[in-house]
């Protein structure tokens, strides 16, 4: 009996997803079952796999050689960002703003108006690193000397003046303003002298008395202001004035400047200054009955550092 061609047709879709031949192996029907039949029946099975009928591999997959492995990439956030103060070389923190040196003797630098100014500059003291640490330090360290004077000895004023070379605020009690803390008056003197000296200076000024309050403005005047201190103490038999020598022309006037840097250790301040009161020599931290010019010095020297108060004001001339 001969097979149903439906059975048939299974039989070989069966075979033709097995990859087999396709061979009849019952003789009765090899004659009848032709190529033709072999060909449709691979048709068919083409047909029913575009149909949707599911097939799998013939045995695993293999690969050769070792497996590809993910290599996890991780972004590297590398180090905060840094900046070093604009002009600075050194970060001294040796002596506290306004207290004791830690490292400094605390002891004068100068005795007797000497002129005891180092061949240093002071460049690494806590004064020179709290001005060149604010945004106008470089433009006032190049104003100092385009003025004539050494940037520590204009560093060591804004220290004391402006505890840390703060910009303070007007007051109105008085006229003293600024990280140099100058009076009207001094100040227009000084920044119309520094002008008339070296008028490239009057590119980098704010007009007026609006100036005081620009740090980097205010710093001609009061580099102004220390270089005429040192030249009237040079002119007073001070060879080369130190920062502590032209400290006392700065903050008691020309007037006393001469006396207390020629004074002794031992010398009461009170004996050394005229015109002052009771009350303004207690706000610059002087009992008239009983502070001496050494301790005024010691007091001087441990807010700037002893490099600093040693350093000269007037710039080396070549």
């Amino acid at each position: 009996m001969q097979s149903h061609p439906d059975n048939e047709r299974c039989l070989a879709v069966s075979m033709a997803l097995s990859g087999q031949a396709m061979i009849a192996k019952r003789p009765r029907v090899a004659q009848g079952w032709t190529k033709a039949h072999t060909s449709a029946a691979v048709l068919a099975a083409a047909v029913l796999l575009g149909s949707g009928v599911a097939t799998a591999g013939v045995g695993p997959e293999t690969t050769t050689g070792v497996p590809v492995l993910p290599v996890p990439m991780f972004e590297e956030t590398g180090l905060p960002a840094f900046s070093m103060p604009v002009g600075a070389t050194a970060l001294d923190a040796s002596t506290a703003t306004g207290g004791s040196a830690s490292t400094d003797s605390g002891t004068s630098t100068s005795s007797g108006g000497t002129g005891t100014g180092s061949s240093g500059d002071g460049a690494g003291s806590t004064s020179m690193t709290s001005m060149m640490s604010k945004s106008w330090g470089d433009a006032a360290s190049q104003n100092a000397q385009s003025v004539g004077i050494t940037p520590v000895a204009l560093a060591a004023t804004c220290q004391i003046e402006a505890s840390g070379c703060q910009t303070n605020p007007a007051s109105a009690s008085t006229t003293i303003t600024g990280s140099f803390q100058m009076l009207d008056s001094t100040y227009t003197s000084m920044i119309n002298a520094a002008v008339a000296a070296n008028p490239s200076l009057a590119a980098n000024i704010v007009p007026g008395l609006a100036g005081k309050l620009d740090p980097a403005t205010e710093s001609i005047a009061a580099a102004q202001y220390l270089k005429q201190g040192a030249t009237s103490l040079q002119n007073n038999g001070i060879a080369n004035p130190s920062v502590l020598d032209v400290r006392g022309y700065y903050n008691f006037g020309p007037g006393n400047a001469v006396a207390i840097a020629r004074a002794n250790d031992g010398d009461l301040m009170s004996s050394q200054i005229s015109g002052l009161t009771a009350a303004q020599f207690k706000s610059n931290g002087i009992d008239p009955a009983s502070t001496t010019v050494g301790q005024w010095r010691a007091s001087v020297t441990a807010k700037i550092g002893s490099s600093a108060a040693a350093a000269p004001v007037l710039l080396a001339k070549s």
